[in-house]
């Protein structure tokens, strides 16, 4: 390997560390996250999961911050409100939201931020047109395989429902998940527009260039 190749890897992972400006970003969606919890739910399963704007701002999250980041600053939500912050949806905090119906769902947003923001980057890098549809696609996609799929085991777990009984309860957030993730690809693209920094020149600078002959 030559002194060139070490310099442009070292280089290369110096970009990767987060800065202050990071560090920042995180509070600000972790903030965002719990913000929107806060906005009054509406209760319409049987188990009393609340409609709120959390997946909106969770699928915002790791849409604008990619993977890294993303998964920090909900992480950093959930931390926060599992240590006794009143910042869940009702007011709700501490360890025995892990007890009720709505468990499966706030433990799945960091790894939901995770996930989105990492197809985030896929779509930066692989396209140019039609960024919107493609993120609304990773945040659909995202929503039903993460946030879904453990909101229904922690109804099951947590509750005496069967799988079935669990299922059809989550289905009434779907209509409302559309529309939130319609909105949450359309301020990312807004924002990815605006604010390139924040993620698509950082992806953009990941991407391996040809070595030089």
């Amino acid at each position: 390997m030559s002194n060139t190749d070490t310099a442009v890897k070292s280089t290369s992972n110096k970009k990767r560390r987060w800065n202050a400006t990071d560090l920042g970003l995180i509070a600000v969606f972790a903030a965002l996250v719990a913000g929107s919890a806060l906005v009054p739910g509406l209760a319409v399963n049987g188990f009393g999961v609340p409609i709120t704007f959390q997946t909106l701002a969770v699928m915002l999250t790791g849409l604008v911050l990619g993977p890294g980041r993303g998964f920090a600053a909900v992480g950093l939500y959930v931390l926060l409100g599992l240590a006794g912050l009143p910042i869940f949806s009702q007011g709700r905090s501490g360890l025995g939201i892990l007890a009720g119906p709505s468990a499966g769902y706030i433990l799945a947003f960091p790894i939901a931020a995770l996930v989105v923001g990492w197809l985030a980057t896929v779509v930066i890098r692989r396209t140019t047109k039609a960024r919107a549809l493609w993120l609304f696609l990773s945040a659909t996609v995202t929503s039903v395989v993460v946030v879904h799929s453990l909101g229904i085991a922690g109804i099951a777990l947590n509750t005496k429902a069967t799988l079935g009984q669990a299922f059809l309860s989550d289905v009434v957030f779907y209509p409302g998940d559309i529309i939130k993730n319609i909105l949450a690809a359309v301020i990312a693209v807004a924002l990815h527009r605006a604010f390139p920094d924040i993620l698509v020149r950082r992806v953009k600078r990941s991407v391996p260039q040809p070595a030089n002959a």
